[in-house]
């Protein structure tokens, strides 16, 4: 047994005893957030096969609901085992009429008279999808910085707020009259979303928080200045509403007052021009990609955080904020109320999800919703189908983008960046060859 003097003496600088399990405990905390980075990078830019087949998916199970509530399929089925065929031709026919009256109702009605009358439905998707391109658009910026903003409600709510007072409180010619609410009610979204990026920045307040408290704040600003007369109340109205936007500030018709698309699609087209130049060639969209997929490496890197976070979330209100602009002065012309947003704000979030984050995937995501929208009401009308399926169709594809791996494994989807794997059959040597 060694005596005393023999033991080697520590310093006392030395690294401790449980300094391997402090090591092993940071190891840890930061593998953990990495896996949290990692499964929110993969839900907001997985592969495109993920968001074909989650759509797939969807519409499988909104056949099984249709079959389980058509009443003629429930009648067959109480002798299915003596004439099973009756049940599956019931069923069929079911679907089959359910989505071909949301197709006549959504893209184009084959039984109408003419071209100009066939076409009609589909300008009515285009309609309904010009918010969704607008805030699909501003959600996605924020998911690919790695900020997860869900107050489009409040950032369009901000927005029409702004942008309908300009729009029937003043009167200025068309275009300027038009242009200066945009920029009004654009700057106030901007504003909105910037408070949710500044205590980001400042506080660390979780985006996710605050965004839903906005949303909250600006819903009841809104029924406070409806309700207040002399602020947005229309002189004399019975329900909440403000007047009706001046002749200056409306956005025309594209094709004439017998389609309702206006000249706010088109401001969301150039919108997602913009937004892919922004992303893929700006020098700031650089810096937003580079913050969302590291932060820690972007701050070594150089990158001022702090600020591009609030950047970030100036930019998605902007956006969501033409959005609320399109709403008050192409669609909701005669005056608007608390309804405004139509549920669009957490409509984009879906789509911003299924477009992958990507302003070509937002369009067409928009797109496909603005036909649910348009379609679900002439598959209701026409088959007595519940207009709610729709809203259960899109959610289901929310819950299988959600799982990546759960429909890569239905569909056989090879994970995104791995290498086709060797046959077993194949030789070593014969792979290297």
């Amino acid at each position: 047994m060694s005596s005393p003097e023999e033991r080697p003496v520590v310093p006392a600088d030395s690294p401790s005893a449980d300094a391997p399990a402090q090591g092993a405990a940071t190891k840890h905390a930061e593998e953990s957030e990495n896996r949290w980075s990692v499964a929110f990078r993969e839900i907001v830019g997985g592969s495109w096969g993920v968001s074909l087949g989650a759509v797939v998916l969807a519409i499988i199970a909104g056949a099984i609901m249709i079959i389980a509530t058509d009443e003629h399929v429930r009648a067959t089925s109480a002798y299915l085992f003596a004439r099973p065929g009756d049940m599956l031709s019931a069923a069929g026919a079911a679907v089959s009429d359910a989505y071909a009256a949301l197709f006549r109702g959504a893209v184009w009605n084959y039984r109408a008279d003419s071209f100009a009358d066939g076409i009609k439905p589909l300008m009515v998707s285009l309609n309904y999808a010009t918010p969704l391109i607008g805030s699909g658009l501003g959600l996605a910026v924020g998911f690919r910085a790695g900020l997860f903003n869900i107050g489009g409600q409040g950032q369009m709510i901000f927005a029409a707020i702004g942008a309908g007072w300009i729009g029937f409180a003043l009167q200025l010619p068309w275009p300027l009259h038009m242009l200066l609410a945009m920029v009004i009610g654009i700057l106030a979204g901007a504003l909105w979303a910037g408070i949710a990026g500044l205590l980001k920045a400042l506080t660390g307040a979780h985006e996710v928080i605050t965004t839903i408290m906005l949303n909250h704040t600006a819903y009841y600003l809104l029924f406070f200045l409806l309700a207040t007369p002399g602020l947005l109340q229309a002189p004399g109205s019975a329900n909440p509403k403000t007047p009706p936007m001046q002749s200056g500030a409306i956005m025309p018709k594209l094709f004439g007052s017998g389609y309702h698309v206006h000249l706010g699609f088109i401001f969301a087209l150039v919108a997602v021009a913009a937004t892919w130049w922004l992303m893929e060639r700006s020098r700031l969209g650089f810096t937003f990609r580079a913050v969302g997929e590291n932060p820690h490496a972007a701050r070594v890197a150089g990158i001022d955080v702090s600020r591009t976070t609030v950047w970030v979330m100036l930019v998605s209100g902007a956006l969501v904020g033409l959005a609320g602009v399109t709403q008050v002065l192409g669609t909701s012309t005669t005056g608007f109320s608390t309804d405004v947003d139509a549920g669009m704000g957490f409509d984009a979030i879906t789509v911003a999800l299924l477009g992958r984050s990507s302003p070509l995937g937002v369009l067409g995501a928009a797109i496909l919703f603005g036909g649910f929208r348009a379609g679900g009401a002439t598959m209701q009308a026409a088959e007595g189908i519940p207009i709610e399926i729709v809203t259960v169709i899109q959610s289901l594809i929310v819950l299988f983008i959600a799982a990546p791996p759960l429909v890569r494994a239905i569909f056989r989807l090879p994970k995104p960046g791995a290498s086709p794997r060797r046959r077993a059959d194949t030789p070593v040597k014969e792979v290297a060859a």
